[in-house]
């Protein structure tokens, strides 16, 4: 099985340090869901693995954050392609959950639900945490400068050997042209 693991915010759609509280607030960056689409054209089965904090924090409730991820799923149908499913952790920092990144709770449960080995299978974050918790399950770590990227790039010290990318679009280029090799 071909496979892309993806985080959300800032590698799909725009982030903010306010967090994404509505569908309203959802923006898709450009490019990443004609990305999606061109993966899914290529056969790659895409799941997306995301922190989301804003539940436990209050800033919204599960209905809501549901919303949120229809409109990025029918984002992404109506170019063409598909989003298997999404896992995300709904879970505060201090709550002591395993499925928060950079615990690699939310990759083991893609790869049990999925019945697979994620070794080499790209998974592409915006953050650290996005590249420990792919480590931390032999997935191939991949970084964008989107969202957060930047910003991991000048404090990060966990980067050795991880790919950069300007933004999924660019990703999707260099993984489809046999360009970004996984294993």
């Amino acid at each position: 099985m071909k496979l892309v693991i993806l985080d959300r915010d800032g590698v799909i759609n725009h982030d903010s340090d306010q967090y994404i509280k509505s569908p309203e607030e959802w923006k898709a960056i450009p490019g990443s869901v004609d990305a999606i689409a061109r993966l899914h054209r290529e056969g790659y089965h895409v799941v997306v693995a995301t922190n989301q904090s804003g539940v436990a924090r209050g800033l919204f409730d599960l209905n809501t954050l549901n919303k949120i991820h229809n409109k990025m799923l029918e984002a992404v149908r109506a170019a063409g392609g598909e989003i298997e499913a999404v896992f995300f952790c709904p879970h505060g920092p201090d709550d002591g959950c395993r499925c928060r990144k950079p615990l690699p709770g939310l990759f083991e449960e893609i790869a049990d639900r999925l019945k697979i080995s994620l070794h080499g299978v790209p998974a592409i974050g915006d953050t650290e945490r996005d590249m420990v918790a792919a480590r931390a399950v032999s997935a191939f770590p991949v970084l964008v400068r989107s969202g957060k990227g930047e910003r991991t790039i000048k404090k990060s010290k966990a980067l050795d050997g991880v790919p950069v990318f300007a933004d999924l679009a660019d990703v999707v280029d260099a993984l489809l042209a046999g360009e970004l090799v996984t294993d």
